[in-house]
């Protein structure tokens, strides 16, 4: 299946999905943050984020291990107690039940992927 230069499929049984540009899938809104789930099964949940400058997400936690990778723009992402200022290219790895909180300086694409098969007991 294609859509947006979207293609899912699968090889020997195996879904898959790929993206040749995650960028250009979505918009930097004007105001607001905007979400889009790209891929979500039993085990990983993919989620691409827009910002708009000055936009934030709250400190907030989960119950699972997540990485964010951060495509386009600027701003500061907070781990546990350390904030770090983030661009094009910068990286993090969050284990369960980690405080985190992002905001974005100018527009900003962030993509966020939720390692669900290793969720914590409990969560």
């Amino acid at each position: 299946m294609e859509s947006f230069g979207l293609f899912r499929g699968k090889l020997k049984g195996m879904a898959y999905y790929f993206n040749p540009d995650l960028v250009a899938a979505t918009s930097l809104p004007a105001k607001g943050i905007l979400s889009q789930t790209l891929h979500n099964d039993d085990l990983v949940k993919a989620v691409l984020f827009a910002f708009a400058p000055g936009e934030e997400l709250s400190a907030h936690t989960a119950p699972m291990p997540a990485t964010l990778h951060f495509l386009e723009g600027s701003g500061t992402v907070t781990l546990g107690g350390d904030t770090n200022a983030v661009e094009r290219g910068s990286f993090a790895y969050m284990p369960p039940n980690l405080a985190h909180a992002i905001v974005a300086r100018t527009g900003m694409v962030m993509l966020l992927v939720m390692i669900k098969g290793l969720r914590q007991a409990g969560g």
